[in-house]
Protein backbone atom coordinates (compact mmCIF):
# COMPACT_ATOMS: atom_id res chain seq x y z
CA UNK A 1 0.00 0.00 0.00
CA UNK A 2 1.40 3.43 -0.98
CA UNK A 3 1.91 5.67 2.02
CA UNK A 4 -0.12 8.86 2.24
CA UNK A 5 2.17 11.72 3.33
CA UNK A 6 0.69 14.81 4.95
CA UNK A 7 3.72 16.01 6.87
CA UNK A 8 3.15 19.46 5.34
CA UNK A 9 0.47 19.95 8.01
CA UNK A 10 3.12 20.03 10.72
CA UNK A 11 5.20 22.60 8.85
CA UNK A 12 2.16 24.82 8.33
CA UNK A 13 1.52 24.78 12.06
CA UNK A 14 5.16 25.42 12.93
CA UNK A 15 5.17 28.40 10.56
CA UNK A 16 2.07 29.89 12.20
CA UNK A 17 3.27 29.21 15.76
CA UNK A 18 6.76 30.58 15.27
CA UNK A 19 5.61 33.51 13.19
CA UNK A 20 3.39 34.60 16.08
CA UNK A 21 6.09 33.88 18.67
CA UNK A 22 8.74 35.89 16.81
CA UNK A 23 6.33 38.82 16.44
CA UNK A 24 5.55 38.75 20.18
CA UNK A 25 9.25 38.64 21.05
CA UNK A 26 9.65 41.77 18.92
CA UNK A 27 6.60 43.34 20.63
CA UNK A 28 8.15 42.50 24.01
CA UNK A 29 11.39 44.20 23.01
CA UNK A 30 9.43 47.26 21.90
CA UNK A 31 7.70 47.29 25.29
CA UNK A 32 11.11 47.19 26.94
CA UNK A 33 12.22 50.25 24.91
CA UNK A 34 8.90 51.93 25.71
CA UNK A 35 9.44 51.45 29.45
CA UNK A 36 13.08 52.57 29.23
CA UNK A 37 11.93 55.80 27.59
CA UNK A 38 9.68 56.65 30.54
CA UNK A 39 12.37 55.62 33.02
CA UNK A 40 14.91 57.96 31.41
CA UNK A 41 16.30 60.48 33.94
CA UNK A 42 14.95 63.98 33.54
CA UNK A 43 12.27 63.05 31.01
CA UNK A 44 10.65 66.29 29.88
CA UNK A 45 9.77 65.80 26.21
CA UNK A 46 6.11 64.95 25.59
CA UNK A 47 6.81 62.55 22.72
CA UNK A 48 3.29 61.29 22.06
CA UNK A 49 4.63 59.23 19.13
CA UNK A 50 6.23 56.89 21.69
CA UNK A 51 2.74 55.49 22.44
CA UNK A 52 2.67 53.94 18.96
CA UNK A 53 5.80 51.95 19.81
CA UNK A 54 3.88 49.93 22.36
CA UNK A 55 2.16 46.99 20.63
CA UNK A 56 -1.25 46.19 22.24
CA UNK A 57 -0.79 42.50 21.28
CA UNK A 58 1.24 42.00 24.46
CA UNK A 59 -2.01 42.37 26.41
CA UNK A 60 -2.77 38.80 25.37
CA UNK A 61 -0.57 37.86 28.33
CA UNK A 62 -3.06 39.48 30.73
CA UNK A 63 -5.92 36.92 30.73
CA UNK A 64 -7.01 37.61 34.32
CA UNK A 65 -7.55 41.27 33.51
CA UNK A 66 -9.37 40.20 30.34
CA UNK A 67 -11.69 37.95 32.35
CA UNK A 68 -12.51 40.88 34.63
CA UNK A 69 -13.10 43.09 31.60
CA UNK A 70 -15.40 40.49 30.07
CA UNK A 71 -17.57 40.33 33.20
CA UNK A 72 -17.70 44.12 33.39
CA UNK A 73 -18.74 44.35 29.74
CA UNK A 74 -21.42 41.66 30.08
CA UNK A 75 -22.90 43.03 33.31
CA UNK A 76 -22.67 46.78 32.70
CA UNK A 77 -21.88 47.32 29.01
CA UNK A 78 -18.71 49.18 30.03
CA UNK A 79 -15.65 48.32 27.92
CA UNK A 80 -12.17 48.35 29.44
CA UNK A 81 -10.31 51.34 27.94
CA UNK A 82 -7.02 50.57 29.68
CA UNK A 83 -6.16 47.19 28.12
CA UNK A 84 -8.90 46.67 25.52
CA UNK A 85 -6.69 44.49 23.31
CA UNK A 86 -6.48 41.96 26.14
CA UNK A 87 -10.25 41.49 26.05
CA UNK A 88 -10.31 41.32 22.24
CA UNK A 89 -7.62 38.60 22.20
CA UNK A 90 -9.40 36.73 25.00
CA UNK A 91 -12.68 36.73 23.05
CA UNK A 92 -10.82 35.72 19.86
CA UNK A 93 -9.30 32.72 21.67
CA UNK A 94 -12.68 31.65 23.06
CA UNK A 95 -14.42 32.06 19.70
CA UNK A 96 -11.74 30.11 17.83
CA UNK A 97 -11.90 27.26 20.34
CA UNK A 98 -15.69 27.20 20.33
CA UNK A 99 -15.78 26.64 16.59
CA UNK A 100 -12.49 24.91 15.76
CA UNK A 101 -11.59 22.85 18.81
CA UNK A 102 -8.83 24.01 21.13
CA UNK A 103 -6.98 25.41 18.12
CA UNK A 104 -5.89 28.53 20.01
CA UNK A 105 -3.55 26.26 22.00
CA UNK A 106 -2.52 24.15 19.02
CA UNK A 107 -1.86 26.93 16.52
CA UNK A 108 -1.71 30.37 18.18
CA UNK A 109 -0.45 30.29 21.78
CA UNK A 110 3.27 31.22 22.00
CA UNK A 111 3.63 29.58 25.42
CA UNK A 112 2.39 26.33 23.89
CA UNK A 113 4.97 26.66 21.10
CA UNK A 114 7.78 27.12 23.64
CA UNK A 115 6.56 24.27 25.84
CA UNK A 116 6.33 21.94 22.85
CA UNK A 117 9.82 22.90 21.68
CA UNK A 118 11.35 22.23 25.10
CA UNK A 119 9.59 18.84 25.18
CA UNK A 120 11.06 17.97 21.78
CA UNK A 121 14.48 19.00 23.04
CA UNK A 122 14.04 16.66 26.01
CA UNK A 123 12.94 13.84 23.72
CA UNK A 124 16.01 14.38 21.54
CA UNK A 125 18.36 14.39 24.54
CA UNK A 126 16.79 11.55 26.52
CA UNK A 127 15.30 9.66 23.52
CA UNK A 128 11.80 9.83 25.00
CA UNK A 129 9.27 11.81 27.00
CA UNK A 130 7.96 10.23 30.18
CA UNK A 131 4.31 9.16 30.12
CA UNK A 132 2.86 9.27 33.60
CA UNK A 133 0.72 6.52 35.02
CA UNK A 134 -2.95 7.47 34.62
CA UNK A 135 -3.47 7.46 38.39
CA UNK A 136 -0.89 10.26 38.64
CA UNK A 137 -1.62 11.95 35.31
CA UNK A 138 -5.36 12.47 35.88
CA UNK A 139 -5.04 14.17 39.30
CA UNK A 140 -2.25 16.39 37.97
CA UNK A 141 -4.37 17.39 34.97
CA UNK A 142 -7.08 18.43 37.42
CA UNK A 143 -4.79 21.19 38.75
CA UNK A 144 -5.40 23.49 35.77
CA UNK A 145 -9.17 23.03 36.13
CA UNK A 146 -8.93 23.82 39.84
CA UNK A 147 -6.96 26.98 39.03
CA UNK A 148 -9.59 27.92 36.44
CA UNK A 149 -12.37 27.31 38.96
CA UNK A 150 -10.58 29.54 41.47
CA UNK A 151 -10.30 32.46 39.02
CA UNK A 152 -13.91 32.06 37.88
CA UNK A 153 -15.09 31.98 41.49
CA UNK A 154 -13.11 35.07 42.51
CA UNK A 155 -13.87 37.12 39.39
CA UNK A 156 -17.20 35.91 38.05
CA UNK A 157 -18.89 35.19 41.38
CA UNK A 158 -17.21 36.95 44.29
CA UNK A 159 -16.21 40.28 42.69
CA UNK A 160 -19.05 42.61 41.78
CA UNK A 161 -18.94 45.04 38.88
CA UNK A 162 -18.04 47.94 41.15
CA UNK A 163 -14.99 46.11 42.50
CA UNK A 164 -13.86 45.25 38.97
CA UNK A 165 -14.35 48.81 37.71
CA UNK A 166 -12.33 50.13 40.65
CA UNK A 167 -9.50 47.66 39.99
CA UNK A 168 -9.41 48.48 36.27
CA UNK A 169 -9.09 52.17 37.15
CA UNK A 170 -6.09 51.71 39.46
CA UNK A 171 -2.57 52.79 38.47
CA UNK A 172 -1.43 49.20 39.04
CA UNK A 173 -3.68 47.92 36.25
CA UNK A 174 -2.69 50.74 33.91
CA UNK A 175 0.83 49.32 33.83
CA UNK A 176 -0.03 45.64 34.27
CA UNK A 177 1.90 44.98 31.05
CA UNK A 178 4.94 46.73 32.52
CA UNK A 179 4.70 44.64 35.69
CA UNK A 180 4.54 41.56 33.46
CA UNK A 181 7.72 42.71 31.68
CA UNK A 182 9.46 43.18 35.03
CA UNK A 183 8.51 39.60 35.92
CA UNK A 184 11.20 38.58 33.42
CA UNK A 185 13.61 41.55 33.29
CA UNK A 186 13.74 41.96 37.09
CA UNK A 187 13.42 38.30 37.92
CA UNK A 188 13.37 37.31 41.59
CA UNK A 189 14.95 34.08 42.80
CA UNK A 190 11.46 32.62 43.28
CA UNK A 191 10.54 33.49 39.69
CA UNK A 192 13.76 31.93 38.42
CA UNK A 193 13.22 28.73 40.40
CA UNK A 194 9.61 28.48 39.17
CA UNK A 195 10.61 28.92 35.53
CA UNK A 196 13.46 26.45 35.97
CA UNK A 197 11.06 23.84 37.37
CA UNK A 198 8.70 24.39 34.43
CA UNK A 199 11.61 24.08 31.98
CA UNK A 200 12.88 20.85 33.55
CA UNK A 201 9.35 19.47 33.76
CA UNK A 202 8.83 20.19 30.06
CA UNK A 203 12.08 18.41 29.18
CA UNK A 204 10.80 15.18 30.68
CA UNK A 205 7.03 15.48 30.29
CA UNK A 206 5.46 16.50 26.99
CA UNK A 207 3.83 19.96 27.22
CA UNK A 208 4.18 19.99 31.01
CA UNK A 209 2.76 23.49 31.56
CA UNK A 210 -0.09 23.11 29.08
CA UNK A 211 -1.09 19.65 30.25
CA UNK A 212 -1.07 20.21 33.99
CA UNK A 213 -1.02 23.87 34.97
CA UNK A 214 -2.47 26.28 32.39
CA UNK A 215 -5.92 27.59 33.44
CA UNK A 216 -6.27 29.41 30.10
CA UNK A 217 -5.91 26.05 28.35
CA UNK A 218 -8.47 24.55 30.73
CA UNK A 219 -10.93 27.30 29.80
CA UNK A 220 -10.59 27.01 26.01
CA UNK A 221 -10.53 23.22 26.35
CA UNK A 222 -13.86 23.28 28.16
CA UNK A 223 -15.30 25.63 25.54
CA UNK A 224 -14.01 23.34 22.76
CA UNK A 225 -16.33 20.56 23.95
CA UNK A 226 -19.09 22.42 22.10
CA UNK A 227 -17.12 22.59 18.86
CA UNK A 228 -18.74 20.80 15.89
CA UNK A 229 -15.28 19.92 14.57
CA UNK A 230 -13.46 16.80 15.74
CA UNK A 231 -10.65 14.48 14.75
CA UNK A 232 -12.49 11.61 13.05
CA UNK A 233 -11.22 8.09 12.27
CA UNK A 234 -12.57 5.96 9.44
CA UNK A 235 -12.40 2.43 10.82
CA UNK A 236 -12.68 0.91 7.34
CA UNK A 237 -9.62 2.76 6.03
CA UNK A 238 -7.58 2.57 9.26
CA UNK A 239 -4.64 0.12 9.13
CA UNK A 240 -4.20 0.12 12.94
CA UNK A 241 -0.57 1.24 12.81
CA UNK A 242 -0.99 3.33 15.99
CA UNK A 243 1.08 6.25 14.68
CA UNK A 244 -1.71 8.74 15.45
CA UNK A 245 -1.75 7.89 19.16
CA UNK A 246 2.03 7.60 19.37
CA UNK A 247 2.50 11.13 18.04
CA UNK A 248 -0.51 12.82 19.68
CA UNK A 249 0.78 15.76 21.73
CA UNK A 250 -1.91 15.10 24.35
CA UNK A 251 -1.45 11.29 24.56
CA UNK A 252 -5.02 10.67 23.39
CA UNK A 253 -6.03 7.15 22.22
CA UNK A 254 -6.81 8.33 18.70
CA UNK A 255 -6.45 4.83 17.25
CA UNK A 256 -9.15 3.51 19.60
CA UNK A 257 -11.80 6.19 18.97
CA UNK A 258 -14.04 7.12 16.08
CA UNK A 259 -14.41 10.79 17.16
CA UNK A 260 -12.09 12.61 19.58
CA UNK A 261 -14.15 14.75 21.95
CA UNK A 262 -11.58 15.26 24.72
CA UNK A 263 -10.96 18.84 25.98
CA UNK A 264 -7.27 17.94 25.74
CA UNK A 265 -7.41 17.81 21.92
CA UNK A 266 -5.80 21.01 20.60
CA UNK A 267 -6.75 20.54 16.96
CA UNK A 268 -3.03 20.59 16.13
CA UNK A 269 -3.58 17.89 13.45
CA UNK A 270 -0.29 16.20 14.36
CA UNK A 271 -2.08 12.84 14.48
CA UNK A 272 -3.56 13.49 11.03
CA UNK A 273 -0.15 14.46 9.65
CA UNK A 274 1.39 11.14 10.72
CA UNK A 275 -1.43 8.92 9.46
CA UNK A 276 -0.09 6.89 6.46
CA UNK A 277 -3.49 5.61 5.28
CA UNK A 278 -5.54 7.81 2.96
CA UNK A 279 -9.00 8.55 4.31
CA UNK A 280 -8.31 6.96 7.70
CA UNK A 281 -7.95 10.10 9.83
CA UNK A 282 -9.22 13.62 9.22
CA UNK A 283 -10.55 16.71 10.91
CA UNK A 284 -14.28 16.67 10.25
CA UNK A 285 -17.52 18.39 11.12
CA UNK A 286 -20.76 16.65 12.07
CA UNK A 287 -21.92 13.88 9.74
CA UNK A 288 -18.28 13.33 8.76
CA UNK A 289 -18.02 16.38 6.53
CA UNK A 290 -14.25 16.41 6.16
CA UNK A 291 -12.31 19.67 6.33
CA UNK A 292 -9.15 19.93 4.26
CA UNK A 293 -6.24 20.56 6.71
CA UNK A 294 -5.18 23.64 4.75
CA UNK A 295 -8.72 25.01 4.94
CA UNK A 296 -8.82 24.24 8.67
CA UNK A 297 -5.59 26.18 9.30
CA UNK A 298 -6.86 29.11 7.22
CA UNK A 299 -10.12 29.14 9.18
CA UNK A 300 -8.19 29.22 12.46
CA UNK A 301 -6.29 32.30 11.27
CA UNK A 302 -9.41 33.97 9.86
CA UNK A 303 -11.40 33.48 13.06
CA UNK A 304 -8.66 34.58 15.44
CA UNK A 305 -7.22 37.49 13.50
CA UNK A 306 -10.63 38.40 12.10
CA UNK A 307 -11.88 38.99 15.65
CA UNK A 308 -8.80 41.11 16.32
CA UNK A 309 -9.39 43.10 13.13
CA UNK A 310 -12.93 43.86 14.28
CA UNK A 311 -11.51 45.10 17.58
CA UNK A 312 -9.10 47.38 15.73
CA UNK A 313 -11.64 48.78 13.27
CA UNK A 314 -14.10 49.54 16.08
CA UNK A 315 -11.42 51.37 18.10
CA UNK A 316 -11.35 48.70 20.81
CA UNK A 317 -7.63 47.99 20.55
CA UNK A 318 -5.38 50.85 21.69
CA UNK A 319 -5.05 51.80 25.34
CA UNK A 320 -6.46 55.10 26.55
CA UNK A 321 -3.58 55.61 29.01
CA UNK A 322 -1.92 58.91 28.15
CA UNK A 323 1.72 59.89 27.81
CA UNK A 324 1.38 62.01 30.96
CA UNK A 325 -0.03 59.07 32.97
CA UNK A 326 2.74 56.74 31.81
CA UNK A 327 5.40 59.33 32.69
CA UNK A 328 4.09 59.47 36.27
CA UNK A 329 3.28 55.80 36.85
CA UNK A 330 6.05 53.82 35.12
CA UNK A 331 8.89 55.32 37.23
CA UNK A 332 6.92 54.17 40.29
CA UNK A 333 6.24 50.67 38.94
CA UNK A 334 8.55 48.98 41.44
CA UNK A 335 6.65 50.32 44.43
CA UNK A 336 3.13 49.87 43.06
CA UNK A 337 1.44 46.90 44.68
CA UNK A 338 -1.65 44.90 43.80
CA UNK A 339 -4.61 46.84 45.28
Amino acid sequence: MEKFNRSYIRYMRYTVQWGILIFLIFAGYQLYLFVEYFNSPGLTIDNTDILSKRYPSIEGFLPIGALMSLKLWITTGILDRIHPAGLVIFIAAILTSLILRKSFCGWICPVGAISETVSKLGEKIFKRNIIMNKYIDHPLRAIKYLLLSFFIYVIAIKMDSGDILKFLSEDYYKIADVKMLYFFTKMTSMTFITLLILFIGSLFFRNFWCRYLCPYGALVGTVSLFSPVKITRNTDACINCGKCSKNCLSFLPVDKKVRISSPECTGCLVCVSYCPAKGALDIAMAKNKILNPILFSILVLILFFGAISIGKTTSKWNSAVTHEEYSKIIPQADILKHP
